[in-house]
Protein backbone atom coordinates (compact mmCIF):
# COMPACT_ATOMS: atom_id res chain seq x y z
CA UNK A 1 0.00 0.00 0.00
CA UNK A 2 3.06 2.31 0.54
CA UNK A 3 3.57 2.38 -3.11
CA UNK A 4 0.62 3.40 -3.77
CA UNK A 5 0.43 6.04 -1.62
CA UNK A 6 3.38 7.56 -3.12
CA UNK A 7 2.36 6.95 -6.25
CA UNK A 8 -0.44 8.99 -5.59
CA UNK A 9 1.41 11.80 -3.98
CA UNK A 10 3.51 12.15 -6.42
CA UNK A 11 0.62 12.45 -9.11
CA UNK A 12 -1.51 15.22 -7.20
CA UNK A 13 2.13 16.66 -6.36
CA UNK A 14 2.54 17.50 -10.61
CA UNK A 15 -1.22 17.91 -11.09
CA UNK A 16 -0.62 21.23 -8.92
CA UNK A 17 2.80 21.94 -9.83
CA UNK A 18 1.86 22.33 -13.30
CA UNK A 19 -1.51 23.36 -13.23
CA UNK A 20 -2.95 20.33 -14.70
CA UNK A 21 -6.92 20.31 -14.95
CA UNK A 22 -6.70 16.07 -14.83
CA UNK A 23 -4.62 13.32 -14.91
CA UNK A 24 -5.31 10.44 -17.35
CA UNK A 25 -2.56 7.83 -16.27
CA UNK A 26 0.04 7.02 -14.17
CA UNK A 27 2.96 4.58 -15.78
CA UNK A 28 5.10 2.83 -13.30
CA UNK A 29 7.70 0.46 -13.96
CA UNK A 30 7.82 -2.50 -11.67
CA UNK A 31 11.21 -4.78 -11.33
CA UNK A 32 10.40 -8.23 -10.51
CA UNK A 33 11.79 -8.38 -7.25
CA UNK A 34 10.13 -5.58 -6.02
CA UNK A 35 7.52 -7.82 -5.02
CA UNK A 36 4.76 -6.28 -6.22
CA UNK A 37 1.77 -7.09 -8.13
CA UNK A 38 0.25 -5.14 -11.35
CA UNK A 39 -2.92 -6.37 -10.37
CA UNK A 40 -3.23 -5.35 -6.63
CA UNK A 41 -0.93 -2.18 -7.83
CA UNK A 42 -4.32 -1.30 -9.62
CA UNK A 43 -6.21 -2.40 -7.78
CA UNK A 44 -5.40 -0.40 -4.47
CA UNK A 45 -4.75 2.67 -6.59
CA UNK A 46 -8.49 2.94 -8.27
CA UNK A 47 -9.59 2.20 -4.22
CA UNK A 48 -7.05 5.14 -2.97
CA UNK A 49 -7.96 7.82 -5.68
CA UNK A 50 -11.85 7.80 -5.35
CA UNK A 51 -12.95 11.00 -4.04
CA UNK A 52 -10.06 12.71 -4.76
CA UNK A 53 -8.63 15.44 -7.90
CA UNK A 54 -7.52 11.69 -9.35
CA UNK A 55 -10.56 9.44 -9.32
CA UNK A 56 -11.04 8.83 -13.29
CA UNK A 57 -7.35 8.42 -14.00
CA UNK A 58 -5.98 5.15 -14.26
CA UNK A 59 -2.25 3.23 -13.62
CA UNK A 60 -0.48 1.04 -15.89
CA UNK A 61 1.79 -1.13 -14.62
CA UNK A 62 5.38 -2.15 -16.50
CA UNK A 63 7.14 -4.83 -15.40
CA UNK A 64 10.98 -5.26 -15.41
CA UNK A 65 12.81 -8.60 -15.76
CA UNK A 66 15.46 -9.29 -13.70
CA UNK A 67 19.10 -8.69 -15.46
CA UNK A 68 22.14 -10.19 -13.65
CA UNK A 69 26.23 -9.29 -15.17
CA UNK A 70 28.00 -12.11 -14.61
CA UNK A 71 31.05 -10.93 -12.61
CA UNK A 72 33.57 -13.54 -14.72
CA UNK A 73 32.78 -12.70 -17.88
CA UNK A 74 30.58 -9.61 -18.13
CA UNK A 75 27.15 -11.04 -19.98
CA UNK A 76 23.88 -9.85 -19.28
CA UNK A 77 21.50 -12.64 -18.56
CA UNK A 78 18.02 -13.22 -16.61
CA UNK A 79 18.75 -15.48 -13.98
CA UNK A 80 16.33 -18.46 -13.49
CA UNK A 81 15.70 -21.72 -13.29
CA UNK A 82 16.46 -22.98 -17.24
CA UNK A 83 20.29 -22.10 -16.50
CA UNK A 84 20.30 -22.60 -12.69
CA UNK A 85 20.70 -19.18 -11.80
CA UNK A 86 24.31 -19.59 -13.44
CA UNK A 87 25.67 -17.04 -16.21
CA UNK A 88 24.84 -19.07 -19.35
CA UNK A 89 28.10 -17.77 -20.86
CA UNK A 90 30.62 -19.36 -18.21
CA UNK A 91 28.66 -20.96 -15.84
CA UNK A 92 29.93 -19.06 -12.85
CA UNK A 93 27.37 -18.33 -10.23
CA UNK A 94 29.01 -14.62 -9.56
CA UNK A 95 26.73 -11.71 -10.68
CA UNK A 96 25.29 -8.58 -9.70
CA UNK A 97 21.91 -7.83 -10.67
CA UNK A 98 21.76 -4.69 -12.64
CA UNK A 99 17.81 -4.30 -13.52
CA UNK A 100 14.65 -6.03 -11.68
CA UNK A 101 14.72 -3.93 -8.10
CA UNK A 102 13.34 -0.61 -9.44
CA UNK A 103 10.21 1.27 -8.68
CA UNK A 104 10.36 4.23 -11.16
CA UNK A 105 7.24 6.40 -12.00
CA UNK A 106 8.29 6.78 -15.42
CA UNK A 107 5.09 9.15 -17.03
CA UNK A 108 2.26 11.11 -15.70
CA UNK A 109 -0.77 11.26 -18.59
CA UNK A 110 -2.57 14.88 -17.84
CA UNK A 111 -4.09 17.29 -19.23
CA UNK A 112 -3.09 20.29 -18.87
Amino acid sequence: MSYVVRVVNLALKKKEEQGCREIEKVVIQIGQMVGVEPYYMKKYYLEAVKGTELEGSDIECEILPVIAKCEQCGLEYHPDKSNDYMCPGCGSGAAKTVQGREFILKEIHALC
